[in-house]
């Protein structure tokens, strides 16, 4: 490994794993100089990398900081399903119908990208648009990236926003699909049985260690989905 691949590893790991927590200051790059015996170049181009992944913010004078996990904007919006709801002028609850703490069976192992069986914390729970169900939220979360969350009931703030307020991600994945609503979603969203829904499944990570996977169904009719973009540049 190349002086330059150790030291952006050892950073990142330092972010990745909060040991550097939101808003710590990165050592000087004279002191990063001196720690790792090399030219200052060297260091300016690690640096210069972490701030283009997002990682850390770069400010005149001040120096180098941990950038809060939530700001995403470069590559994926992970939304607040409490925002999005006031954003429509409703009032936001949420009630949790399942939490139960058990060991993952293979399928789910399969899904998280697991390598060996662990636990897991198996969630279920609904969003609500005024009186009216706006969305259903069956999660997984790998309790061995997040231990603390099999001591949480979810019931003041949902798991969602629980997760982007105390873990780091640095990758995640959406698959978006249609489905039909089934005896289990239709109950829970007050919507006939077969009814078009907007499935969108996420998977989020912390370095290489799954951090959980969430399936969010809303009705088809009541949802929908924006990206805006720019041409490539090749």
């Amino acid at each position: 490994m190349s002086l330059h691949a150790r030291i952006l590893t050892e950073i990142e790991e330092r972010i990745l794993s909060g040991e550097w927590p939101p808003g710590t200051r990165i050592p000087f790059e004279h002191e990063l100089t001196a720690q790792y015996q090399c030219s200052r170049m060297t260091v300016s181009k690690v640096l210069t990398q972490l701030a283009n992944a997002g990682l850390i913010e770069r400010r005149r004078k001040a120096g180098s900081f941990v950038k809060r996990p939530h700001s995403q904007s470069a590559v994926l919006d992970i939304h607040d399903l409490e925002a999005e709801v006031l954003a429509l002028g409703l009032p936001y609850r949420h009630e949790i119908t399942l939490c139960s703490k058990r060991r993952s069976m293979r399928a789910e192992q399969e899904r998280l990208g697991l390598a060996s069986p662990g636990e897991v914390l198996h969630i279920v729970c609904r969003h609500f648009a005024g009186p009216r169900p706006f969305c259903l939220e069956r999660r997984l979360i790998n309790l061995a990236a997040v231990p603390e969350a099999a001591e949480e009931s979810f019931t003041t703030v949902p798991p969602g926003a629980w997760l982007i307020e105390r873990v780091p991600w640095s990758a995640a994945e959406h698959k978006i699909r249609a489905t039909a609503a089934d005896d289990d979603v239709a109950a829970a969203l007050s919507i006939a049985d077969g009814s078009a829904c907007l499935t969108i499944e996420r998977r989020t990570w912390n370095a290489d260690n799954p951090i959980t996977i969430v399936t969010l169904t809303y009705p088809g009719n009541e949802h929908e989905l924006v990206a805006r973009f720019t041409p490539s540049q090749g």
